[in-house]
């Protein structure tokens, strides 16, 4: 039959390619449906992809070189006291250190839309079918079971099972009865600028640092404390996004006047906040302007965060399974692991002919026992900034923010991150050498503007002009050595996680600790800055000339 398929993606985001291209390239027949003409087009707006995404996400964008815009060492807060008499704090402790930093990225810094049809152009050159300017307004059910699409120009595409990748915006799954649509109190509306400006200001003034913004609510420089993801402003290559949400409910079911509201908040800042005011302001052109929905506290919903992610022949992916993180804001590298966890279900159930509840159960199953999925949508600190608002307590301000954006994130991050990594590493001790090629490989990518499969002649050009082949033998000799190390430690790795039944302790031991060390910590770096500066100079030099294939 020409309209059936073993799987059916619906949606071209960041989720929903990684899972057709995946069932693909097991010899599934995959069709991927998108409304759009083009993947991410209706969406201007950027983000930070956390570097655990690429770390621990899809091989094929680990080992790609997907447009990124620019690496992020970190975040820098402002937490905004007084805007009129300049009363600002700022903690800027959560970046990575030098001489690691910029190579070795806290995340990277990009736009949607090329990267969405990036992956999406990867799924197709995998035998992937894509439909587009296509919306599905409704699914088949045949005996209870989903069994196909309805698309909003009449066809019907059958197939043996559905993976839903619409987004936090689709109904698809609650016209399918999977799940409840997300209340109006946890989802934000995003008011995002996008400007032009230079690289080279861009480098002078952001270099590689996000920045934050916090306030009082009477400042009217932020969205409410607690009440959405507040006030970011992100650096690109040659343009920078100031994005603002909050929440369409507040408190006692009051609905805010957002478009008003937003241009209170947006004028505030960029005419009193220094930085912006007298750095931004001068030299940068507001290129486009939009709103956009995203969920952002379904995962502290106790009945929403229980209810299923699939059905008889459905399983929900990203954000359409409510996988937004409540500290960051940022669904894509959970978009990233449970398409891929699903897309494995996928295969399964297909290999099988079983995509029945009980089989696509140890989809949910998994998903549930992931620990960066876990962590990432039961972080409390962004929602708990209201309470700091309403004590108008600074102390107890400044604590949510370092330890959501700052430092402190470590005392709830490190269990999951060490799960993660020993679990990874333990099958595949291979790894390791592939995450450090993979940072070299995206700084370089991103010096030179340059990803595409082939690099280009002027690349290489500058490259065989001042490559330094000694210093690329000793990486390639650093290499080797690590992965020596890694794989004679998998012994006593594995051996480690049976005696110890949980890493779970790591937390509260960060936490005793961490107050403690980090003073010693930042007094140590402030000292060393000059000399590891210098280093990373170095670092980056080496990277920029060093021969492609070296990181490849």
């Amino acid at each position: 039959m020409e309209n059936y398929f073993d799987i059916i993606v619906i949606g071209a985001g960041f989720g929903g390619p990684v899972a057709a291209k995946i069932c693909a390239d097991a010899g599934l027949d995959v069709l991927l449906v998108e409304r759009a003409e083009r993947p991410g087009e209706k969406v201007i707006s950027g983000l930070t992809i956390p570097f655990y995404g690429f770390l621990f996400g899809p091989d094929f964008i680990r080992d790609g070189n997907p447009p990124i815009e620019r690496p992020a060492d970190g975040i820098i807060n402002y937490i905004i006291l007084n805007i009129d008499k300049e009363e600002i704090t700022i903690d800027d402790s959560l970046k990575v250190p030098k001489p690691f930093s910029p190579i070795i990225a806290f995340g990277y810094n990009a736009y949607c839309q090329p990267f969405c049809e990036w992956e999406t152009n990867l799924a197709v050159k995998s035998g992937v079918k894509f439909l587009n300017s296509t919306t599905v307004i409704d699914v088949i059910k045949e005996n209870g079971r989903i069994s196909g699409i309805i698309t909003d120009k009449g066809e019907k595409f059958h197939c043996k099972l559905i993976i839903d990748a619409e987004g936090s915006q689709g109904l698809l799954a609650v016209k399918a009865g999977v799940r409840k649509k997300y209340p109006p109190e946890m989802i934000s509306l995003a008011d995002t600028y996008d400007y032009t400006m230079s690289k080279k200001l861009l480098d002078k003034i952001f270099g590689y640092s996000v920045r934050f913004c916090w306030g009082w609510d009477e400042q009217k420089v932020a969205p409410p404390l607690g009440y959405g993801n507040g006030l970011m402003v992100w650096p690109y290559r040659e343009s920078i996004h100031f994005i603002q949400d909050q929440c369409l409910v507040l408190e006692d079911n009051k609905v805010p006047n957002l478009r008003k509201l937003f241009q209170i908040y947006h004028k505030n800042i960029t005419s009193k906040l220094p930085f912006w005011k007298n750095y931004v302001t001068p030299h940068a052109n507001l290129r486009a302007k939009m709103f956009q929905g995203f969920e952002i506290f379904v995962g502290l919903d106790e009945e929403l965060r229980a209810m299923p992610n699939y059905a008889d022949g459905m399983i929900l992916i990203g954000d359409a399974a409510g996988l937004e993180s409540t500290e960051l804001c940022d669904g894509v590298p959970s978009a990233w692991f449970s398409a891929e966890i699903a897309a494995k279900v996928a295969i399964a159930a297909i290999k099988k002919k079983d995509s029945s509840k009980s089989f696509l159960k140890r989809y949910d199953a998994q998903i549930r026992s992931h620990p960066i999925i876990q962590w990432s949508i039961s972080g409390r600190n962004r929602h708990d900034l209201r309470y700091a608002q309403k004590s108008h307590d600074q102390k107890q301000l400044e604590a949510f923010v370092h330890e959501g954006w700052g430092l402190g994130a470590l005392t709830h991050f490190t269990s999951p991150l060490i799960k993660q990594i020993s679990e990874i590493i333990s099958n595949d001790p291979s790894i390791v050498k592939k995450w450090i090629k993979m940072y070299f490989r995206y700084f370089q990518n991103y010096l030179y503007n340059d990803y595409g499969l082939f690099i280009s002649e002027t690349r290489l050009q500058k490259i065989r002009k001042n490559r330094n082949i000694r210093h690329e033998i000793f990486f390639v000799i650093f290499l080797a050595f690590l992965d020596f190390m890694v794989k004679s430690s998998i012994w006593f790795l594995k051996r480690i996680k049976r005696i110890l039944p949980s890493s779970d302790f790591l937390n509260p031991f960060v936490k005793k600790i961490l107050p403690s060390i980090e003073p010693i910590y930042s007094k140590l770096m402030a000292l060393l800055e000059p000399i590891l500066d210098k280093v990373s100079k170095k670092l980056i030099r080496f990277t920029q000339y060093a021969h492609p294939h070296l990181f490849t």
